[in-house]
């Protein structure tokens, strides 16, 4: 699966964030050193939400507007 990145460029290098995935950043010092930080960050924080999602348990509950 491709995920959209976006890249800044600072003068440490290249923070890079992933637009979909609230909180999943990295950086490198190069660009491709950021892409490959990434990528990483990507799988581990989809393993993650992987892991969470299976032990959740989904509740409805009914609210009334007044």
């Amino acid at each position: 699966m491709k995920y959209k990145v976006e890249l800044i460029q600072s003068e440490e290098g290249f923070a890079v964030g992933c637009p979909d995935l609230p909180g999943c950043w990295s950086q490198g010092a190069t660009e491709e050193e950021a892409l490959a930080n990434i990528k990483s960050a990507i799988e581990d924080y989809l393993a993650v939400q992987d892991e969470l999602s299976r032990r959740k348990q989904t509740r409805y509950v009914e609210v009334v507007v007044s």
